[in-house]
């Protein structure tokens, strides 16, 4: 079981896995005591592709953040994304139990429960279930109904939903490493939770995370999760774009990306070379910086292209006041930001992960949002898990092993006494 006294946040991405140990403090902000960074091999597009690499990977990060924070680390919540995942709205109704028609716990958590009779595809699993509004006979839009009374109980949500063959193999990689997983938290809701304000949610906002092999949104309104989407182009595509077009390798294109890489071409003179033995010993010749960043700037802007599609298909093309926020690896690049603003009609800005105590200079970069994100997320929601799955003695199946249910406090310490062993 997990360490009280720490929480341990494991970001396993196509190009990096990042490991970040917090101390749990009470009353006060997590403190970062421990970071570990490894090359990730085995991850195809967030997908598992090798897990003996995966594992690999894992055991290098989780060393390097045990040297480095000083602890032995059992257990971890881990990020999830990928391709694979789905999201689709769901409602649950109810009628309130007690007899004078006031809204208790329980009746929240038999609305919550109710929501899950949906039909799955095949091969699929429910990985978070979010409430955004509940309504009580005639009156909409409440956000917590305990206390208040009425006669039918209802609750619009969405279901974020994986594929049960990947969280196996990612759940696999962790326990090669003789670590139990505490919890998954999708990437890009963990992401949030570090970069994003209320007033941006309540607002409007598009987060983008671009990460190596795959691009990762979600988007709020009205402090509701709206949309979340995965896709299938990163950070990655751009250093194998760079490779193509400069005849090198894939390590001296991605030197060439961070040294060199921008997305405006326009504002880069024709002169300006890049001396390719200043790279690697083993190049030769130069290159014009301008050429480098009209192939950052095609990717970049096909990356964008389909952001602005699942905007489309949302119907919040444009119209979100908040606008977007880069977040990953690739919202370094040097003119993200602008490109951003030009495609998707909307102010830009690249997100950094909300200060906390402790080793906080290792982290404040946007490519740990997601493993600063997950350190928030655990420490403000109340993750249910299943001993069984992880190890312990609980029962249950593989949909309520991974279920992560956001509502209000009270009603989630109740449904997680009600999974976790004795």
């Amino acid at each position: 079981m997990p360490n009280n006294d720490y929480i341990v946040a494991l970001d396993i991405g196509s190009s990096s896995i990042r490991t970040v140990v917090a101390q749990v403090i009470p009353k006060d902000k997590p403190r970062i005591i421990g970071v570990g960074v490894s090359v990730s091999s085995g991850i195809r597009r967030g997908e598992v592709a090798d897990i003996e690499e995966v594992s690999n990977s894992i055991a290098q990060s989780i060393a390097k953040a045990e040297l480095n924070s000083g602890i032995k680390i059992e257990s971890v919540y881990v990020s999830i994304g990928g391709k694979h995942l789905e999201c689709f709205e769901t409602k649950g109704v109810i009628a309130v139990g007690r007899a004078d028609g006031e809204v208790d716990e329980s009746d929240v958590e038999r609305v919550i429960e109710a929501s899950q009779a949906v039909s799955l595809p095949p091969n699929k699993e429910v990985l978070h279930i979010i409430p955004q509004n509940y309504r009580l006979d005639d009156q909409e839009g409440i956000k917590d109904p305990v206390g208040m009374s009425g006669v039918r109980l209802e609750m619009q949500g969405m279901i974020i939903m994986g594929s049960a063959p990947h969280i196996k193999n990612i759940t696999k990689c962790v326990h090669n490493n003789e670590l139990e997983v505490d919890g998954l938290v999708i990437s890009s809701l963990a992401a949030a939770k570090a970069v994003l304000s209320k007033r941006q949610k309540e607002l409007g906002v598009i987060l983008v995370d671009i990460g190596g092999g795959t691009t990762s949104i979600s988007v709020y309104e009205e402090r509701n999760l709206m949309h979340v989407a995965v896709i299938p182009v990163g950070a990655d595509h751009i250093t194998n774009d760079i490779a193509i077009g400069l005849r090198t390798s894939i390590d001296v294109a991605e030197k060439v990306k961070i040294k060199f890489g921008s997305a405006l071409p326009r504002e880069i003179d024709k002169k300006e070379q890049v001396n390719l033995a200043d790279i690697d010993e083993g190049e030769e010749g130069t290159v014009a910086q301008k050429h480098v960043a009209e192939i950052i700037e095609a990717r970049l802007e096909e990356i964008m292209f389909l952001v602005e599609k699942e905007l489309k298909r949302i119907k919040r093309s444009a119209l979100l006041p908040a606008g977007t926020v880069l977040v990953g690896g690739g919202a370094c690049m040097q003119g993200s930001i602008d490109l951003t603003k030009d495609v998707l009609k909307l102010p830009a800005q690249t997100g950094f992960p909300v200060e906390l105590s402790g080793l906080i200079d290792k982290v404040d970069n946007p490519a740990f949002s997601v493993a600063v994100g997950m350190i928030i997320w655990v420490t403000e929601e109340t993750v249910i898990t299943n001993g069984n799955e992880f190890g312990g003695k609980g029962n249950g199946n593989l949909s309520e092993a991974f279920k992560i249910v956001v509502g209000s406090a009270k009603t989630a310490k109740k449904i997680l006494k009600k999974f976790l062993p004795n």
